[in-house]
């Protein structure tokens, strides 16, 4: 590039020296022309001193060779940068899903601490309910009590008044008898409604404990469901491949088809059961074994050449 910007400026300067020559030419400027001639000849001498270089055998193929180089050089370095940027945009795809991970166990921690916070408050105002039935059915009780005293020491007080042969009038009876009746009318009213409000708070907490251990044998239930279903992917993607990265046109989906048959269709599961009925043989059998109770896996591979075929 050099060279040429060195060769292009010596051109420049030789095509004005030549207009230079004509215009000398034709104003009969001898001096001036004979001046001209020799800065032209310098010029020309120096532009094939310039371009001596181009014209060497091989040169040209050098340069070829140099300029592939420099291509080589600048789709290596878009390359990488471009592997830079979906590296970068792969760690930043990661890292989000790992964020919303978080954010969704997040979440489900928060949830699953506000549900015991209000079953821990429920469970407190059931509980101050039940205290406030329980201490009006003391109070209740403890009126009881006091009733039936004051009907004893009412009777001892008569007794003592008749030893002294005073005697109350029968209409003073009759209305401590019909004012202790109506006081434990009320009172009796009173306890069966208390017992009634006590049954109730109790058969209530029962159905929360009920709800809680329902939900909690639901929430075991679910990480049981979920840890099966994950051994099952881990085992049918080491029998079969990753299903996400199974093609349809795949030279193995015909067998993995033919494995799979039985979760697609009753007739063909009876008729996979009936051919493994066949061979069923007790477990001290010296000729063969029972059946495994799930997939047989195969063993880890015990060389590098064998690591290659089964990748």
């Amino acid at each position: 590039r050099e060279l040429a910007v060195e060769a292009l400026g010596r051109v420049a300067r030789l095509a004005a020296l030549c207009r230079a020559l004509r215009r000398r030419e034709a104003e009969g400027d001898e001096a001036g022309w004979a001046q001209a001639q020799e800065e032209a000849e310098a010029t020309r001498r120096e532009l094939r001193e310039v371009v001596r270089p181009l014209r060497e055998p091989g040169y040209r193929e050098a340069l070829r060779r140099k300029a592939e180089r420099a291509r080589k050089r600048r789709l290596r370095l878009q390359r990488r940068k471009q592997e830079a940027k979906a590296a970068k945009e792969e760690e930043a795809a990661r890292a989000a899903e790992r964020e919303a991970k978080i954010d969704q166990w997040r979440a489900k921690c928060i949830q699953e601490v506000e549900e015991k916070n209000r079953e821990r408050e429920l469970k407190a105002a059931a509980d101050s309910v039940l205290s406030e039935v329980r201490k009006k059915q003391a109070d209740t009780k403890r009126m009881v009590d006091v009733l039936r005293a004051l009907e004893k020491l009412r009777k001892l007080r008569k007794e003592a008044a008749g030893r002294k042969g005073v005697c109350p009038p029968p209409s003073a009876d009759e209305a401590f008898e019909s004012q202790v009746e109506s006081l434990k009318t009320l009172l009796k009213n009173r306890t069966e409604l208390y017992e009634a409000e006590e049954r109730a708070l109790r058969v209530m907490l029962e159905g929360e404990q009920e709800e809680e251990r329902k939900r909690e044998m639901e929430k075991k239930q679910k990480k049981e469901r979920e840890k099966l279903l994950q051994q099952k992917l881990e085992i049918d993607s080491k029998l079969f491949g990753e299903p996400d990265e199974f093609p349809l046109a795949h030279l193995l989906q015909p067998f993995r088809e033919y494995y799979l048959q039985a979760e697609h269709s009753v007739a063909a599961l009876i008729q996979i059961r009936h051919e493994w009925d066949q061979y069923l043989v007790p477990a001290d059998h010296p000729e063969g074994s029972c059946i495994p109770p799930g997939w047989v896996l195969p063993s880890l591979p015990t060389n590098d050449t064998w690591a290659t075929a089964v990748r």
